[in-house]
């Protein structure tokens, strides 16, 4: 990298963390602290882009207030040089990088991870933020098990009132293999929507498979809306059958099958034990074999199949 690309601003670029299909995700080093950040910016080809410079800004304008230790702390938003986005340094991984060693690398865990998952998704709907996006990539989990929900890029607020009846059908977005029947059909979304999403993640986080596949897209979007609603016991036959019914539900095709808030799941979470038999932490940690993984597009906007 020569000099003029060693800073953006006034940070110091240390290591490339991930690189997507329109940003990169940046170690950074304040020259003046010495503190560590995460920079999220735009790629040089882009970084002129009116629409992905608005999608950045859009996802700071509503991180900027959230507060919450589970989830991602946004800073500032810049333009030095390339639009971007100062974040707090949290650990490298997603649940999506791990799930690639199998769902046993977080199984020793997994409770943990599933109550704080659910906390930074009850925050933000405590603020009026729904999601949209909710996906095991999207959910950064280090060796303790500590959980921060990322990437708001597509994230909208709660319509409410009147705002209901003028909604207007724009091109379905999220992630093919986790959106609400509602979301592919363009309708009105609240917090079931994520709700539904987050129960497809605790189905692949439980059993290492997302709960639909499909041959092309349009095949696995229409499982989500027709498809009967698998069990995860049947790809894990360690899964409790109280868990299992409680992700069922959440992956109803009604949004008024759901539970009705992610408070609603804590409680009934909290109550439950995810697995008949606790699994063993592995001999060797997902976080050690995985150093520095690159190539997933974590913090990225996507609407394409994981």
């Amino acid at each position: 990298m020569s000099k003029s690309r060693d800073f953006l601003g006034p940070y110091r670029l240390a290591r490339l963390i991930r690189q997507g299909t329109t940003s990169e995700v940046w170690e950074a080093i304040e020259e003046n602290s010495q503190e560590r950040f995460a920079l999220k910016v735009l790629r040089e080809n882009i970084k002129n882009d009116k629409a992905e410079i608005a999608l950045l800004k859009h996802e700071y304008n509503i991180a900027k207030d959230l507060a919450s230790p589970r989830v991602i702390k946004v800073l500032e938003y810049r333009e030095d040089g390339r639009p971007y986005l100062v974040m707090e340094l949290f650990s490298e991984l997603n649940m999506k990088q791990a799930l690639r060693r199998g769902p046993e690398s977080l199984a020793f865990m997994l409770g943990k991870i599933v109550e704080q998952a659910a906390e930074g998704l009850y925050y933000m709907h405590t603020k009026n933020w729904i999601h949209l996006d909710i996906k095991p990539d999207n959910f950064l989990v280090s060796r303790d098990g500590v959980v921060k929900l990322i990437d708001f890029t597509i994230s909208e607020k709660k319509k409410s009132g009147l705002s209901k009846f003028f909604h207007r059908p724009k091109m379905a977005q999220g992630t093919r293999s986790y959106m609400a029947p509602e979301q592919i059909r363009r309708k009105v979304c609240d917090e079931r929507t994520d709700i539904y999403s987050f129960g497809c993640v605790l189905y692949e986080l439980c059993t290492g498979k997302p709960p639909f596949t499909g041959n092309t897209p349009n095949d696995l979007l229409n499982k989500h809306i027709t498809a009967s609603i698998p069990s995860p016991i049947v790809h894990n036959s360690n899964v409790s059958r109280e868990f299992a019914d409680l992700v069922k539900s959440m992956m109803a095709k009604k949004p008024d099958s759901r539970p009705e808030s992610m408070w609603e799941f804590l409680k009934v979470f909290r109550g439950i034990e995810i697995f008949k038999k606790i699994p063993k932490m592995p001999e060797i940690s997902v976080f050690d074999s995985m150093p520095g993984v690159r190539g997933a597009d974590d913090m990225v906007r996507k609407g394409e199949p994981s």
